[in-house]
């Protein structure tokens, strides 16, 4: 099952909010169609992340690993590793929702063009 992670990206001179993008990684591909080439990038612009990155391979973000410790000597040093994951109950069927509407509305505007 794909993952989902947040890639922070410096912030820029003007950003209202710090810039991410959105990491997909343990994608399972499927067939590429003219809807789904450009499915991605709609969900960037949606979600306001600066683009979509998809990987079929597993990407840790090391960003996302946070590490807490006190270091008096490295051999007494206490590490604590705390992984971060995000509660995504209802995202894909949310995804999906919108997904199934930009597909419908580019029907509907091919339709168009062609009358």
């Amino acid at each position: 099952m794909a993952r989902l992670q947040i890639l922070e990206l410096p912030e820029g001179t003007g950003d209202d909010r710090p810039p991410f993008v959105l990491v997909i990684d343990q994608y399972e591909p499927v067939e590429a169609t003219p809807s789904r080439l450009f499915r991605h990038q709609d969900m960037a612009e949606q979600i306001g992340a600066r683009a979509v990155l998809v990987f079929e391979e597993t990407i840790d973000i090391p960003a996302n690993d946070l590490t807490l410790s006190h270091v008096q000597e490295a051999a007494d040093a206490n590490v604590v590793r705390l992984r971060v994951e995000p509660d995504l109950d209802g995202f894909t069927e949310k995804v999906m929702a919108e997904v199934a509407k930009a597909q419908a509305e580019t029907i509907d505007a091919l339709r168009q063009a062609r009358l």
